[in-house]
């Protein structure tokens, strides 16, 4: 009973081991500690039923009323009599909250705040797998088929998460699954008493056995393929974060080498880290009925904290709805209109966020996996992503003019978009400028107006991807006195100053509308990912605000609300002169003296000037893939049709008067008696190789007469030729093994073809196909090679060890003592 008890704590452990993985689904750790008190109460009240030698179901049903309990009292209705005894109330309300997790799955990402629907699905699904492999591991003595109810916590983060789930949290689930598998295999050794080799000889109670050794080495070694090998195959670590570089913090600094949290897209860094590459990538199509459209938008950070913005969990509705509420904003300067838009996204491009052009009014083509957020204007998913998906939708564009934007009224202080958008921290660098800024302003577009017209030329500011280091310790502040960045700061920086005149901002993250354009479609690629600012304005939405120099991004686009605070520009021969939206020659990296460092960064060449055409690199990966498959699964068939080749190599001596096929003197067994005996034995080889590639039984056991005479009778009964070619086989393998003078002068290569053929007729599609594509005799022997490979490493191995152990310090030691 006490191997039984510690087996069954150990399977509890293991359970909560096995649950690591979810620590990438929730923000907090609440979720474990809950989880731990529901296993351990299901490991106690497995342990008493045990003690009293209830019978296995009954030791079932104790597990799960103690389940029950455990959750009465973690998650209680305010019903019970008892704080853990369960009523129909707290039925009632368990079954609310399974209702509720399923509405919290379809409105968080992760990860996920600590909800009660979500923490008590959590619990409950970690509770019923402690049981299970609490039955499988100690009840039914099965514990390797207890992998498989851990393996199912393993699938959830999986199945939630768009990119690769951490390698860690496997390790741990993993290895709580090999302590269960020691555990037991420790108990059953033990229930044999003293060790012995074998050979007579007693083991030390210290020394492991050569096949326990392996085995962990095999296990070790199996863990580390299973977390190094996706890590090492192109493809299996795909994500917005890999295609977009993962350099930055998330925090809008682009500091490199510091990644965001995981499962949180790190817009900042992301494009911080795309903008840096030297390669262009397309990314998507979008193809719009709008003659001028503006940026193409997927992200919002609106959440401000000392170190910068932050992107918040989106949570929504599902996009087969209708999104937005059309309402006609018409009249007052503001003008909409209604277009359509379609999207193709590339397989490079891989996250959570459809990319949609601003009020979106109704989409088609994404499943119920894909949500939109009223809120922050985001099409999401939990469940899928991006990447290849093609979709359409309809938006309303709208236009303003200033007059419009004056009339607009100041939001009260208890409106929940001004406690939200309007938090800033206290700098009191940024407070004194934006004091100075606002002076003598009245409205709230004028004050946005004096704040975008701050990020100008004239004020000293300019584009740059490398961005300079300060001495303040405040970046917000390092960047209004350095003056300059590139879109990121610009956007962060306005958005920082608009809030802090007490007017709503934040972030938005998208794509300008790129050099590359075919009639009404637009290829987007990573030089166009952007960022810029958006302000809320009372009766009439986000108003966006794009304060980056426009010479700096490609296809930049202005409007007569937020107009080009450098216009008029320079004349296009200078290198600081800004970029029209179609002009091939705009760049999306930093202004540069260097035209030819500046051509090279927007893909064209430096010496003539004409674009460089990037070759793909995907279909070579492909085709080489394709032909590594091809040339791995003709392995086995080269290697039959070369072993049946050899067999046939050595054609014996044609006697005189042998018999001939069209004027060809058949191959007959030679006078040379050790050469016939030779081909006798092949001969014999490649008909029992034919048996097992065509399913046929044979019988090692058998005398060759013996396999003859039972292939004549099951196999091969119809066919005369047949018959008499499996005799002649049968009898030549018979004087080769056991008469003085074997059998010569006979056909016995034609007698194989003869059989071969006769068994490939009376075979199916399939076991044909497998003979001479997959030759099971071939897999049989490559099989039976592994298998005594590594027998032989084993028994070596332990060679090995007993001859370091009579050199081993504390064998000496022990020795000496007695």
């Amino acid at each position: 009973m006490i191997a039984s008890r510690n087996l069954g704590f150990v399977a509890a452990a293991a359970t909560l081991l096995a649950a690591a993985p979810l620590s990438s689904i929730f923000e907090r750790w609440t979720w474990l500690i809950q989880a731990a008190i529901a296993v351990a109460v299901v490991a106690g009240v497995a342990a008493l039923t045990r003690l009293v030698r209830a019978p296995l179901w009954g030791q079932v049903l104790g597990m799960l009323a103690g389940l029950l309990l455990a959750l009465t009292w973690l998650f209680p209705s305010g019903g019970e009599l008892i704080a853990f005894l369960p009523t129909p109330a707290t039925l009632a309300h368990f079954g609310g909250l399974l209702q509720g997790s399923l509405q919290d799955m379809r409105s968080y990402g992760v990860k996920v705040p600590d909800t009660n629907p979500l923490l008590f699905v959590t619990v409950l699904g970690v509770g019923a797998v402690a049981v299970v492999v609490d039955l499988l591991a100690v009840g039914l003595r099965r514990p390797a088929l207890a992998g498989l109810p851990m393996l199912a916590i393993y699938s959830v983060p999986v199945a939630v998460y768009v990119d690769s789930v951490p390698a860690i949290p496997f390790v741990v689930g993993a290895s709580g699954y090999l302590w269960l598998l020691v555990t037991d295999n420790v108990d059953r050794v033990r229930r044999f008493g003293r060790r012995f080799t074998g050979e007579g000889r007693d083991v030390d109670v210290w020394e492991s056995s050569p096949l326990a050794a392996a085995g962990r080495r095999l296990a070790v070694v199996g863990v580390a393929l299973a977390v190094a090998l996706p890590l090492a195959v192109p493809g299996m670590t795909g994500g917005l974060l890999d295609q977009l570089n993962s350099a930055g913090d998330g925090t809008g600094n682009g500091r490199p080498g510091q990644g965001g949290s995981p499962g949180r897209i790190d817009l900042f860094a992301s494009l911080s880290g795309q903008l840096n590459q030297s390669e262009v990538t397309d990314m998507l199509k979008v193809t719009t009925t709008e003659p001028s459209p503006f940026y193409l938008r997927f992200g919002v950070a609106d959440e401000l904290r000392p170190d910068g913005f932050r992107v918040r969990t989106p949570n929504g509705r599902p996009v087969n709805r209708q999104l937005t509420d059309p309402t006609d904003r018409a009249g007052r300067g503001v003008e909409q209109q209604t277009y359509r838009a379609t999207v193709e996204v590339s397989r490079t491009l891989n996250m959570p966020f459809m990319p949609v052009y601003a009020d979106p009014v109704t989409v088609e083509g994404l499943n119920g996996n894909w949500s939109y957020d009223a809120n922050l204007g985001v099409i999401f998913s939990n469940r899928d992503s991006s990447r290849g998906k093609r979709y359409s939708f309809e938006y309303l564009r709208s236009t303003y003019t200033p007059a419009a934007l004056r009339t607009a009224r100041s939001l009260p202080a208890e409106h929940p978009i001004t406690l939200q958008q309007t938090q800033t921290p206290a700098v009191r660098e940024v407070e004194l400028l934006v004091t100075r800024l606002v002076e003598g302003k009245s409205t709230e577009y004028d004050k946005v107006r004096a704040i975008y017209d701050y990020f100008s030329r004239e004020n000293g500011f300019s584009y740059s991807l490398s961005t300079k280091g300060g001495t303040s310790g405040k970046e917000i502040v390092d960047f209004l006195t350095n003056k300059v960045g590139y879109c990121q700061q610009y956007a962060a920086a306005m958005a920082w100053l608009v809030r802090a005149a007490g007017i709503p901002a934040r972030v938005a993250f998208g794509f300008t509308n790129g050099s590359n354009t075919d009639g009404d479609t637009y290829t987007l690629t990573n030089r166009n990912l952007h960022a810029w600012t958006e302000v809320y304005f009372d009766g009439m939405g986000w108003v966006p605000f794009d304060a980056t120099p426009a010479y700096g991004v490609q296809g930049s686009t202005r409007s007569t609300w937020a107009p080009d605070s450098d216009a008029p520009d320079p004349e296009p021969t200078d290198t600081t002169a800004p970029a029209a939206p179609g002009d091939p020659g705009a760049s999306a990296g930093p202004q540069r003296d260097d035209a030819a460092d500046k051509e090279t960064d927007t893909g064209f060449d430096p010496n003539t000037g004409a674009p460089v055409q990037r070759v793909p690199s995907w279909p070579w990966w492909t085709v080489g893939v394709l032909l590594a498959l091809l040339a791995l699964l003709a392995l086995p068939a080269l290697r039959r049709r070369a072993l049946r080749r050899r067999r046939h190599s050595r054609p014996a001596p044609v006697l005189a008067g042998a018999p001939t096929v069209d004027g060809t003197p058949m191959v007959v067994v030679g006078a040379d008696a050790e050469r016939a005996r030779a081909d006798a034995h092949a001969a014999w080889d490649e008909l029992l190789d034919t048996l097992v590639d065509y399913r046929v039984p044979i019988d090692r056991t058998e005398t060759p007469r013996a396999t003859a005479e039972r292939l004549v009778r099951d196999a091969v009964s119809e066919d005369a030729d047949s018959s008499t070619a499996v005799r002649l086989l049968g009898r030549a393998e018979e004087r080769a093994r056991y008469a003085r003078d074997p059998l010569t002068g006979e056909p016995l290569h034609p007698a194989l073809r003869t059989v071969r053929s006769t068994l490939a007729a009376r075979s199916d599609r399939r076991t044909r196909f497998l003979a001479a594509v997959l030759p099971p005799s071939v897999l049989l022997r490559w099989r039976l090679a592994l298998g005594n490979t590594s027998s032989r490493l084993v028994t070596t191995s332990g060679q090995v060890r007993r001859v370091l152990l009579r050199w081993n310090p504390r064998r000496l030691l022990a020795t000496r003592r007695a």
